[in-house]
């Protein structure tokens, strides 16, 4: 098995990483503060098995995490804003687009800067 995931390219491990990651926060955000009893628990249940799985995938990409930890930082932003707002339709402001863009174009720079 942990030969076939060699061949998947690594920003694919990222994006669906970085959707796992941010699924489960928002599980587990919704057991929080919009559910009690079985329900709270059942919610928290499955929002620690997408952390955990976030945490296996990213673990089996093929290339080292420091390599790609700019890239991951962008996407995570990104991919926690569209979940934001599809799950809790929270509509980023003026100053979370603009640290966005920072945080992005940083995650470019440490990515793909190449020294001498």
């Amino acid at each position: 098995m942990l030969k076939a995931l060699q061949t998947i390219h690594p920003f694919v491990f990222l994006l669906v990483a970085t959707l796992l990651e941010a699924g489960g926060d928002a599980v587990i955000r919704m057991a929080i503060y919009n559910h009690v009893g079985f329900w709270r628990l059942g919610l928290m249940l499955a929002g620690a098995a997408l952390l955990f799985a976030y945490g296996t995938l990213l673990n089996l990409a093929p290339v080292e995490f420091g390599q790609v930890i700019g890239l991951y930082v962008a996407t995570l932003f990104v991919v926690w804003q569209v979940v934001n707002f599809a799950v809790f339709r929270t509509v980023p402001t003026p100053a979370i687009l603009l640290g966005g863009a920072l945080i992005v174009a940083g995650g470019l720079v440490v990515t793909f800067w190449k020294t001498a």
